[in-house]
């Protein structure tokens, strides 16, 4: 039940908090990138946003796996700095190379920023949910 609560925390956190910090930096036009994207991505046609917020939801399941025992300011500081880079690191070395980009984005700064941001706010919101999910009993 704990890994189904991880998942559906990284999936909501995807939405709400990695999707709402987009937004708002696109609002005060710091990036290009348009929060929400419903564009299909291959090979099923799954809206961009969408896809991102499932692999949100493994990313979850395995951030939940290191934090899960931390308590008080750790638990919150574990969430926000794991969340931040090693979302980055698979993106940067992994997923971008995949797609044919260069490894880090090319290194621009405001990319490697933008990202750590993000992916800083999904790792919060992951923490968040999992508290939040605690405390309804689901």
């Amino acid at each position: 039940m704990a890994y189904t609560k991880a998942f559906l925390a990284g999936f909501l956190s995807t939405l709400v908090f990695h999707q709402g910090v987009l937004a708002l930096l696109h609002g005060f036009r710091m990036t290009p990138r348009n929060p929400w994207v419903m564009t299909p991505t291959p090979p099923m046609g799954v809206p961009a946003v969408l896809s991102l917020a499932f692999w949100g939801g493994v990313w979850g399941i395995a951030l939940w796996l290191m934090i899960r025992g931390a308590a008080g300011s750790k638990y919150w500081l574990l969430a926000v700095v794991l969340g931040a880079i090693l979302p980055t690191l698979v993106a940067f070395f992994v997923v971008f190379p995949m797609k044919g980009l260069p490894i880090g984005g090319g290194w621009k700064p405001d990319l490697i920023v933008g990202a750590l941001l993000l992916n800083g706010a999904w790792g919060f919101g992951v923490a968040l949910f999992m508290r939040l999910f605690a405390r309804a009993h689901l």
